[in-house]
């Protein structure tokens, strides 16, 4: 049996069994998520379930790989996430506090010279980035844990959404033959999965911060290994559009607000899941359609590597535009007090 195979059933078989068990344990330490004016579910909810997806990772992880220095650098960097995480779904911690927590957790993979090294230029040499290696890398990384844990809004979503884009870096990575990233992506993706089962609606449980920023931060960590084996540009370029989703819902609410002077970060009814619920669809059917949306994607991001530069950038502007179009189309851009006035 292939390696990343025995990856993808251990974290699995592992999250799932775990998972009540961990939902057990919020509700005794009182991490229960509330509703409010924001969230869509109408009684108190356990979270903090990302501690299953983590002991599934790491469980997987170690039961198939030989554990090297950067390996080490991706699990002690996770375990500082999860630490942040776990501690914000018992007590709110402020934003600028798990700021700082992501922060360290990104200059973790430095510690272990896990990093961003160079980029390639679409047309031409390669770009090697020097000191700007350590920027680079941080930005990454903390732009990738937020983005994951800003689309949790919904029964399923992230999970979904990190298993598909999961499964794409897996596919990806079984193309170009680079075995680590095959196996650590299909550890994520079989965690990620194996809670789903309970996170889906009517979920049971939430991941929570502590479930959501080591889904975002696993993902950014891996896709730098990848950058050692295969072109830097298609290893990033992969990870973007697959988590195209969540990527583009933070950035036309980064969009949203500031035109209609809001503070950037504070939170609104105005993301992709919210519209559709507005639209008249059920928390399923919404979910559903984004995990169609992730999938488009998901193949998009499987085409880049197989195509030329030309057909590629193309393929990038065509969903870019289709974005833009769709976000339009359904009110995400408009301040959601003016989309209720119409």
């Amino acid at each position: 049996m292939q390696t990343y195979v025995v990856a993808f059933t251990v974290a699995l078989v592992v999250a799932y069994f775990v998972t009540p068990h961990v939902k057990e344990l919020a509700i005794k330490a009182g991490a229960l998520d509330a509703p409010d004016a924001r969230k869509v579910h109408t009684h108190p909810i356990p979270r903090m379930g990302g501690l299953a997806i983590y002991l599934g990772f790491v469980l997987a992880v170690l039961a198939s790989m030989h554990i090297n220095r950067e390996i080490m650098g991706l699990l002690m960097g996770g375990t500082v996430i999860l630490v942040v995480g776990i501690i914000d779904d018992l007590k709110q911690l402020p934003a600028r506090v798990k700021l700082l927590g992501q922060i360290v957790a990104a200059m973790v993979l430095l510690l272990f010279n896990v990093r961003i090294e160079w980029l390639t230029n679409p047309f031409g040499d390669m770009i090697y980035l020097d000191y700007f290696s350590i920027p680079l890398t941080i930005l990454w990384v903390v732009g990738l844990t937020n983005t994951v844990n800003l689309i949790d809004g919904l029964d399923g979503l992230a999970a979904g959404v990190s298993t598909i884009a999961s499964i794409t870096i897996l596919l990806v990575a079984l193309q170009q033959n680079f075995w680590t990233v095959a196996i650590l992506t299909a550890a994520l993706a079989g965690s990620a999965l194996g809670f789903l089962h309970h996170n889906f609606n009517p979920a049971k449980i939430f991941m929570g911060d502590t479930g959501s920023m080591f889904l975002g931060y696993m993902l950014a960590a891996v896709s730098i290994l990848g950058t050692v084996k295969s072109a830097a540009t298609i290893a990033l370029v992969v990870p973007i559009v697959a988590l195209g989703l969540p990527i583009m819902d933070t950035a036309f609410a980064i969009i949203r607000r500031y035109s209609s002077g809001q503070p950037i970060f504070k939170p609104d009814k105005g993301h992709l899941h919210h519209r559709l619920l507005a639209m008249g669809l059920t928390q399923r059917q919404a979910v559903l359609l984004m995990y169609v949306i992730s999938g488009c994607l998901g193949l998009s991001a499987i085409a880049l590597t197989e195509v030329n530069k030309v057909i590629g950038m193309l393929i990038i502007v065509v969903l870019l535009a289709v974005a833009f179009f769709g976000a339009k189309k359904i009110g995400v851009l408009k301040d959601v007090d003016s989309v209720k006035s119409h």
